[in-house]
Formats: structure tokens, C-alpha cells, sequence
């Protein structure tokens, strides 16, 4: 059994935001493999499927980012899931937009929801980094992640979430060299090899 975890803040003023790119990638994952509706679970909103012939559960805290371990550990807890088991989506400003990289372990980059987690569980549990760029000041991070993407942003969002979807049974696997390398093809093919970031000249 594996544990996809999102990460984002609960409630609906906060749905858009860059942020929640985790929340949006775990979504994905569900529509595409059918399935059912997330309920009140291990302080988080949980559902239970299969990718790839493999049990998954689909988990988005709703702890707040900053206390994303709670539920992350209440779930692997009560399922007996090993890190290397669990798979965390979320937000990553440094990488470019739309970009996407997989690793195992390594710094948390200042990331509260990553902190909290390795906080309770450990370090070595596999990350999915989402790019979403650098506001290029530091000062800006905080009102940059909690703001919304833009209209024209969202194009490469949905795409990028959607590809993640149909590739996770590579996550599940585990492949993780051949699915980042999966999206990125997939990505460059979409015409999103180069994103800016809004605000840059174009």
C-alpha cells in the first residue's frame, strides 16, 4: 500500500492558490483513476483506490501546511506504510514553472509542510517537487505562494496535473526516473517547455 499525500491549506479562499499545487496534482490523480469522493479522515480529507494494481491512498491534510505531519503520520500509522511507501506533492519555487523533479529525502528548502512532516516521520520519503518559480526577493515568497495562478497560468497547472495522473502507476512502481522523465516529454510536447512566470517579459 502507498500514500500520496498533497499538500495545501484547507478551505476554499485558498484553493487557487500556488500553494495548493499539491492539492490540485492529488485531485487529478483521483479523477483520473476513479476514485471515490475524499472524506473526514486522519485529520485530512482520505480516499482509498488503486493505481496499477496497487492499493493507494489519496490524502490532503487539513491541518494547515505548517501542521501537514500530524496527518501524514496518523495515516502511515494506522495503515503500517513505510516511507518509502509515501509519495508528497507540493509546491516548489525553486524550480521553474511547470517544471518537475523527483526525489528521495534531501532539505526541506524552507517548505513548512515538508518541515512538519519529516518532523514526524522521518526525512526519506519521496517528494514530487511541482515548480511554480521565485518571486526573485525573498520578502515576496510569502504573499507570492499564497496568491492564486493567474488565468493564463492555469493552462500549464491543469496540464501538468493531468500528466502527473495518467503517469502515476510509474510513481507506484516505483519508477520515479522514468515518470519525471515521462512528464517532461509529455510537457515539452504540450508547448510548456518554457514557462514565465507573470509579471516577466515575454
Amino acid at each position: 500500500m502507498l500514500l500520496f499525500v498533497g499538500l495545501g491549506n484547507p478551505g476554499r479562499q485558498y484553493a487557487g492558490n500556488r500553494h495548493n499545487i499539491g492539492f490540485m496534482a492529488v485531485e487529478a490523480i483521483a479523477r483520473a483513476h476513479g476514485f471515490a469522493p475524499a472524506r473526514s479522515k486522519y485529520q485530512g480529507l482520505a480516499t482509498e483506490g488503486a493505481i496499477g494494481g496497487e492499493k493507494v491512498i489519496l490524502l490532503q491534510p487539513q491541518t494547515y501546511m505548517n501542521e501537514s505531519g500530524r496527518a501524514v503520520a496518523e495515516a502511515a500509522r494506522f495503515h503500517k506504510i513505510p516511507l518509502e511507501n509515501i509519495v508528497v506533492f507540493h509546491d516548489e519555487l525553486d524550480l521553474p514553472p511547470s517544471k518537475l523533479r523527483v526525489k528521495t529525502g534531501g532539505g526541506n528548502a524552507g517548505h513548512n509542510g515538508l518541515r512538519s512532516i519529516t518532523a514526524h516521520m522521518g526525512n526519506d520519503y519521496r517528494r514530487v517537487r511541482l515548480g511554480i518559480g521565485h518571486p526573485g526577493d525573498k520578502s515576496l515568497v510569502h504573499s507570492f505562494v499564497l496568491n492564486d495562478f493567474g488565468k493564463a497560468e492555469m493552462k500549464w497547472v491543469e496540464t501538468l496535473c493531468e500528466t502527473i495522473a495518467k503517469n502515476a502507476p510509474l510513481l507506484v512502481k516505483p519508477d520515479d526516473a522514468g515518470f519525471q522523465n515521462r512528464i517532461h516529454l509529455a510537457m515539452d510536447a504540450a508547448g510548456f517547455k518554457e514557462v514565465k512566470l507573470l509579471g516577466e517579459d515575454r
